[in-house]
């Protein structure tokens, strides 16, 4: 925790604030110290139940995530205050455990929409590594209907699985893109040169156009 201390940057602290992360380490120095570390099992629960978030990002980064039980996995995703810490979860921890799918039903289902997001961040995975099973015409039936007024990281989740379903999958890719363009979620998001924007119209058909080389 003092090593954490003394990674504290002030001007990171501001950038990422302005994310609702509230830490000021700079990530690259944040993970050369989970190398250093390596993966330590305890020591990673430990520094969670900090309930800080500098150190709760240094756990996802040297846990083991086959080590957590289902119930453990949904605790932590429920006590993840920052987004950040909510991502890093679900990405380098939850999808690599058996109990991804379980959960991503669990929380597609959650009343909370930040738990929601999580479940749609683990369907998004799905629609582009393993689609089968699933009933993609009914996720674009939900996505229509509930998205423009979901709250606003449900709704980041859920565009990114409308997305990704019109990249990944031809047979819905008009109708994806109709979504996008009549509801016209983060349509005027603000987006760096040579980024592609998150509206996903725009990013349906870019990507479609890396992938074909056109």
């Amino acid at each position: 925790m003092a090593e954490l201390a003394d990674l504290e940057d002030p001007r990171a602290r501001v950038v990422n604030e302005k994310h609702g992360d509230d830490h000021g380490v700079n990530l690259g120095k944040l993970r050369a110290l989970a190398k250093r570390l390596k993966t330590q099992q305890d020591l990673a629960r430990q520094l969670w139940e900090t309930d800080d978030t500098a150190a709760q990002l240094l756990a996802v980064l040297i846990c083991r995530p086959k080590a957590f039980e289902r119930q453990e996995l949904d605790f932590m995703l429920r006590q993840a205050r920052s987004p950040k810490v909510h991502d890093w979860h679900v990405n380098y921890v939850v999808k690599k455990t058996p109990h991804s799918e379980e959960l991503r039903l669990t929380w597609l289902a959650d009343p909370d929409p930040v738990v929601a997001s999580a479940g749609w961040a683990l369907t998004s995975e799905r629609v582009a590594k393993k689609p089968e099973g699933l009933d993609l015409a009914g996720l674009l039936d939900v996505i229509e209907a509930e998205m423009k007024d979901a709250q606003d990281r449900l709704q980041w989740a859920m565009n990114h699985c409308l997305a990704q379903i019109g990249i990944e999958h031809a047979e819905h890719r008009a109708r994806a893109i109709d979504i996008g363009e009549r509801l016209e979620v983060l349509k005027d998001y603000p987006t760096p040169p040579n980024c592609t924007s998150p509206f996903a119209p725009i990013w349906i058909t870019e990507l479609v156009r890396r992938q074909h080389g056109k």
